[in-house]
């Protein structure tokens, strides 16, 4: 692993900031470095409020959006709420659903199948809406580039409200309203909103039509949450105040049906990382394996006994997509094996057989063991699909378009695409794709990077300055998990290889003079056993563990050299 410090702050901005907070200096250090360089930026950065929230009528189009939901209420028309089969579109369909349902009963909810519609709107899901008799579609997490799909909606008297947040193209939809910051003509003060996040907005705007305030919106941020950490979006602005009051209602007062994941994890409070790998997998499990509808039922059931039942068919259908996702990754590594293809600049597989669902982990999972883009194909139709994953720093979409020659179609953004291909393109493409990324991936970006925001004396790390890096939290993009190295540290010599097949490593660290330790424990990294034997540096981040009542603070190690 190749180890990058973050870019030092001038000192006398250290020791400034460290002052006014009263503070230690890493921690004054690593807030210059996310751009807090006040008293007043600390207070809002660590005291997130909701009057940090944004007004919604800043969003264009959203006086439009509200007009016309209001009418579909006043004539009494059929809405749709149309959304994505991933976490973002779920949480989305089932937040606006439950609003609109709390005042207004003909509402009903659509998701598309993912092998038989594919992403976005579907021709089939604007049939269904006219087969029974829906004049209004509100679309949320897709829909920004549908411009046919509207056209043929608006040609069947149906109107479209797009609530996306996507990339848009250079035409936007002709529907009633497309609410999306990421418009060139959108003035919204934050641009970085999940589709859950756009869909909290027209609620928020709906809510002031009824002298709602945002306290009565509050039970609504536990979805708005686990969109925000499942969609990889930043956690800064405005995301991260919804985020941190999102998680205050997951923990306290949640949605019967996130109430029914928790009964059976049996796990008393969350962070936003348990949302993002316990929550948000077994959300898109029902997308994968099943149906996306199984998800929103869900998320929007009422009765606790009810949920259970849904809890564990998505329980059953996780368990489905793990065993799979185990299955593929292995018959995948043994094809790269068997094509001499560990030297390559790219990894490409293929096989008729593999679960479109779950392509996309495999190909992040290639990525843990063969660090470069990667593409993982299977037959869908009498067509090729993949998912593409890319490395950190690597644009895999622009290397796409470099091969749009061979491809039907594709769509997605810098580290995650989706593609279609003909069966006899395939070699073609390969070829190409190998060939682009070759030529164009920076031999440093060909191993993984560690960005390190400090370096600490272990006596540095006391619960004082634990509980500071705590209220930094929720972490996401653009406020990440601060990483600490320290230097010339050893083993108390009673450091050893754990787990089942031994392939973790649990550290007693001494630093120093001082023989005081420190517990460590680095996930994976039992192979590392031979470097501890002298001196050596580690990469980590802080955490807590809890063992025989006691709570102590624990070195999550990253990586050790």
């Amino acid at each position: 692993m190749r180890w990058t410090y973050k870019p030092e702050p001038e000192k006398e901005n250290i020791t400034r900031l460290a002052n006014e907070l009263s503070v230690e200096k890493p921690i004054a250090s690593i807030l210059l470095q996310r751009g807090i360089t006040t008293f007043e930026e600390a207070k809002k950065y660590f005291r997130p409020s909701l009057t940090d929230i944004h007004n919604p009528f800043l969003m264009k189009d959203m006086d439009l959006a509200v007009t016309r939901i209001e009418k579909a209420i006043a004539d009494n028309e059929n809405i749709l709420i149309y959304g994505d089969y991933d976490v973002d579109g779920t949480t989305a369909v089932s937040l606006v659903s439950s609003y609109l349902k709390t005042y207004y009963q003909n509402v009903a909810t659509y998701i598309p199948d993912r092998y038989e519609e594919g992403y976005g709107i579907s021709y089939k899901g604007i049939d269904f809406a006219e087969d029974n008799g829906f004049s209004l579609i509100i679309a949320l997490d897709c829909g920004i580039k549908a411009i046919d799909k509207v056209k043929y909606a608006s040609d069947k008297n149906i109107d479209f409200i797009i609530c996306d947040h996507h990339k848009p193209g250079n035409e936007i939809p002709n529907a009633v309203a497309v609410l999306n910051p990421k418009r060139k003509d959108c003035n919204y003060p934050y641009d970085e909103l999940c589709g859950c996040g756009v869909g909290f907005k027209l609620i928020q705007g709906l809510a002031s039509n009824r002298n709602q305030t945002i306290d009565d919106l509050l039970p609504y941020l536990d979805l708005v949450a686990t969109a925000i950490g499942a969609d990889i979006v930043p956690m800064n602005g405005e995301n991260r105040v919804l985020a941190h009051f999102g998680l205050q209602v997951i923990n306290s007062n949640p949605r019967i049906g996130f109430k029914a994941i928790m009964h059976q994890i049996k796990k008393p409070t969350f962070t936003i990382t348990d949302v993002v790998f316990i929550i948000a997998p077994r959300i898109n499990a029902a997308g994968r394996m099943k149906h996306g509808n199984h998800a929103v039922e869900l998320l929007t059931e009422t009765d606790f006994n009810k949920a259970v039942e849904f809890a564990s068919a998505i329980e059953h259908y996780n368990t489905e997509r793990k065993e799979l996702d185990k299955q593929i990754t292995h018959e995948a590594l043994r094809q790269i094996d068997e094509n001499h293809e560990k030297q390559n600049s790219t990894t490409v597989v293929y096989s008729e057989n593999w679960h479109k669902g779950v392509i996309g982990i495999v190909a992040s999972r290639l990525i843990e063991t063969h660090y470069r883009p990667t593409l993982v194909f299977t037959k869908s139709g009498d067509k090729l699909a993949a998912s593409a994953r890319s490395v950190k720093g690597f644009d895999v979409y622009n290397a796409l378009e470099q091969c749009a020659e061979f491809i039907e179609q594709f769509g997605g953004h810098k580290y995650a695409a989706g593609l279609t291909l003909l069966p006899e393109n395939y070699q073609k493409f390969k070829q190409q794709f190998e060939e682009v990324v070759a030529a164009t991936l920076p031999k440093e970006l060909k191993t993984p990077e560690i960005t390190i925001d400090a370096e600490l004396d272990l006596s540095e790390i006391t619960p004082k300055f634990y509980r500071i890096i705590q209220q930094m939290a929720p972490f996401g993009p653009q406020n990440m998990k601060p990483v600490f190295s320290s230097t010339s540290v050893r083993d108390n010599g009673y450091g050893k290889q754990v787990g089942a097949d031994k392939s973790h490593l649990k550290l007693n660290l001494i630093y120093g003079s001082d023989n005081k330790t420190y517990n460590a424990i680095g996930f994976g990294l039992g192979n590392k056993l031979p470097v501890i034997q002298n001196e050596f540096n580690v990469a980590y981040t802080l955490d807590e563990n809890t063992w025989n009542g006691y709570t102590s603070i624990q070195l999550m190690l990253k990586d050790i050299q």
